[in-house]
């Protein structure tokens, strides 16, 4: 066997392996003398039929699973002769395998880049401030009286904040929505629906303000215009007018800052509900704090080095990027024409986020070698047991489906370890507070 390696780039190499007829015979020979021992051929006991026999009764089999044990044995000892540190095995050069005859199998592969990184500890960063004001804890307490608030139907006229409850009827430039956009009847005529007054999240932009200083009763027509990037794609960029009428105007009321409301929260005083919301508030900003240590970190390693990027893990790594901005304006309701028309601009904004993203692991996995840190049992335990908590499953469930994609396993056990390493690096940063 003979080995030759030429590179294409910095992380793409191609990897020759020879071999001469007579190897190649002698892998047949071994396999001719199992499918003997296994054959059942009247007249012979196993074992003893001839080869010839045993050729032309097993002669396909015995010729692809010839192929695959001489690829098999050239990967493995390719690899570990030209001790290349493989990524990914990107094609293989068709080639014919006869025992009369040398073979040349060329792999194209994908190596990891070559590179040192150094003075990644004690990385200067920024803390945000934990420290909790009283207006943080209000404005908390507000959040929580908000999202327990009745609505309760007034005379007046609607304000900022009250929700409107109201029909429409949409045209533009004379023509009934329901017409230009006739597969989405809810921006086109509804007997009734509801805004909030001063909602930046209204179905149809600018309707809800229009509503501003209506009451019961009372009917207007409110122009708007849809964005160019509406999820509509008949309405962007168009103007519209709606014909509305008010049939109810209900104003927000947050309960009040009670021991009754206290208690319905789970203790029993005020002073005891300001206290917990503290805590709760102490923590958010404590998440917050290491978060954006993470990301200042995260992009203190990658202005260290430059490094040439494999190929076919920026390939993956867009690929699965794509996938998730579509699976992400599919649920938004964006049409798959929009989503066709905007592909080349989604392939290039995923690819440069695959690019970063390949960097940092690259990155992270080389500290993780220097510093010797690895995924232990305890922390597959731990993600299983989070996995459980988050999916409704039990945990056993969960273990049997993995031991059967061990794909899966290995990409577990990556991200794992690109988290591990950085919180390392989170815990030796030197922070200075902002």
């Amino acid at each position: 066997m003979k080995i030759d390696i030429q590179d294409v780039t910095d992380t793409r190499k191609t990897l020759a392996v020879s071999f001469e007829a007579s190897e190649i015979a002698a892998e047949e020979a071994e396999l001719l003398k199992q499918f003997s021992k296994q054959a059942k051929i009247p007249g012979f006991r196993p074992g003893k039929a001839p080869v010839n026999m045993i050729r032309q009764r097993f002669g396909k089999q015995i010729k692809d699973e010839l192929r695959q044990r001489v690829v098999s044995k050239a990967y493995q000892d390719g690899t570990k002769e030209s001790k290349l540190n493989l990524i990914n095995v990107v094609d293989l050069a068709d080639v014919e395998i006869a025992t009369d005859q040398d073979a040349e199998l060329k792999f194209t592969v994908d190596v990891r880049p070559e590179f040192e990184i150094s003075d990644y500890k004690e990385l200067p960063v920024t803390g945000k401030s934990e420290e909790v004001s009283d207006a943080d804890v209000e404005e908390a307490i507000d959040r929580i009286r908000a999202e327990r608030a009745e609505f309760a139907p007034v005379e007046r006229e609607a304000a900022k904040g009250d929700y409107v409850k109201f029909s429409h009827e949409g045209t533009i430039d004379g023509t009934p929505i329901s017409e230009i956009a006739p597969e989405k009847p809810v921006y086109a005529k509804m007997p009734q629906t509801w805004e909030e007054i001063g909602s930046e999240h209204g179905l149809i932009p600018g309707l809800g303000d229009g509503l501003e200083g209506l009451k019961k009763g009372d009917k207007k027509e409110i122009e708007v215009e849809f964005p160019e990037d509406f999820n509509v794609e008949p309405l962007q960029g168009k103007k519209a007018v709606y014909s509305v009428e008010v049939q109810e105007v209900r104003e927000r009321k947050l309960p009040a800052l009670d021991e009754e409301f206290c208690k319905a929260q789970g203790v029993e005083s005020v002073e005891e509900f300001k206290e917990r919301v503290t805590e709760m508030v102490k923590g958010r900003k404590s998440q917050e704090r290491r978060a954006d240590i993470r990301r200042q970190v995260t992009e203190a390693i990658a202005a260290k080095v430059e490094i040439p990027l494999p190929e076919s893990l920026v390939d993956y790594e867009t690929e699965m990027a794509m996938r998730q901005v579509v699976q992400n304006n599919v649920r938004q309701g964006v049409p798959q024409e929009k989503l066709e028309e905007n592909k080349e601009q989604i392939h290039a904004e995923s690819r440069a986020a695959a690019a970063e993203a390949v960097k940092l692991q690259l990155i992270l996995t080389q500290i993780a070698n220097k510093e010797e840190i690895q995924v232990t049992d305890e922390d597959m335990s731990r993600f299983i047991m989070q996995r459980a908590y988050q999916s409704g499953q039990k945990p056993d469930a969960i273990v049997k489906d993995l031991r059967k994609d061990q794909e899966q396993v290995r990409r577990i056990q990556s991200s794992l370890l690109y988290d591990k390493t950085l919180e390392f690096l989170v815990d030796q940063a030197k922070v200075s507070e902002a």
